[in-house]
């Protein structure tokens, strides 16, 4: 098993890893917008912070030896479904082609005030 950290100040307090590998599968915890000193990324802006938990994401996959275009499952929680066709429009641009099962929900609050977006991603590796 390879356990990866991506730095969140909730790894340590919750006890999680940003990605866990087992065998060939790569499972990315939920994914807030957080900046690289802690902060919440682009507060108020569903699309940017979209595209930050997909780039902690993609970095978290890269790290446990996998690779984005193998990717084959995500779930987005949203806490407005009017950020629907933003967050949308973030996770299209960074699996358009590659079309994994996915989910998008809409929630009634994420661990953050100022969270419009959480995601996961669940990843085929490949054998060891």
């Amino acid at each position: 098993m390879k356990r990866v950290s991506s730095g969140s100040p909730y790894e340590k307090n919750i006890g999680f890893s940003r990605a866990v590998r087992i065998g060939n599968i790569i499972a990315v915890s939920g994914t807030g917008p957080i900046a690289a000193d802690g902060s919440t990324a682009s507060a108020g802006d569903a699309y940017a912070q979209a595209r930050r938990c997909l780039e902690i994401i993609a970095t978290a996959i890269k790290a446990a030896g996998g690779k984005l275009e193998n990717v084959f499952r995500t779930r987005m929680y949203i806490t407005d479904a009017s950020n629907q066709d933003k967050v949308g429009r973030a996770h299209g641009e960074y699996f358009g082609e590659i079309k994994p099962a996915s989910t998008m929900v809409v929630v009634k609050a994420l661990v953050r005030d100022d969270w419009l977006v959480e995601i996961e991603a669940d990843c085929y590796a490949g054998d060891e």
